[in-house]
């Protein structure tokens, strides 16, 4: 009996900028208790420099989860079509445009996902607000048992010119 490939939750975001800690704190929470079926990597400011980690475990599916400016209200988690994101003006403060990273990662693996949680404030020193520690809490509840979506909304078209 061969074992099931775990899926990836590739979380991105820096925890000591508020907000952008979002990420972080999911692979926190997903190593302190983790969740059936899924492998945390926390590839912090920098994710391009952990997709090695992300190939090695060859996933079937790659959730990336990171705080995103998607002009909504903070805390509202959206799911973003992965090919939208480089036409998208989406607030970022890593290095690399995560397009870049999900092209990548879409050559060698089946479903790659963006998960964008809408920040408050992005700021150094600042503790993360409790809109987003709640979004971050309900990513959390629904990977074990993720089917599709995940049972969360695309962002549309009506929401970006928002």
């Amino acid at each position: 009996m061969t074992t099931p490939v775990p899926d990836v939750v590739l979380t991105v975001g820096n925890a000591m900028m508020g907000d952008d800690g979002a990420g972080p704190l999911l692979a926190e929470m997903m190593t302190a208790t983790p969740v059936a079926g899924w492998i945390a990597i926390d590839g912090g400011a920098m994710p391009e420099n952990v997709a090695h980690q992300v190939s090695a475990h060859q996933p079937r599916r790659v959730l990336i989860v990171d705080a995103a400016d998607m002009g909504l209200d903070p805390g509202e988690i959206r799911l973003i079509d992965p090919r939208d994101i480089a036409d998208m003006f989406i607030m970022s403060t890593h290095n690399m445009p995560l397009n870049f990273l999900i092209e990548r990662l879409s050559e060698e693996i089946d479903e790659v996902l963006f998960l964008g949680i809408q920040p408050d404030i992005v700021g150094f020193c600042y503790p993360m607000t409790d809109k987003v520690k709640h979004a971050v809490e309900c990513v959390y509840q629904r990977l074990d048992g993720w089917r599709g979506d995940g049972g969360f909304a695309l962002l549309g078209a009506a929401e970006e010119a928002e």
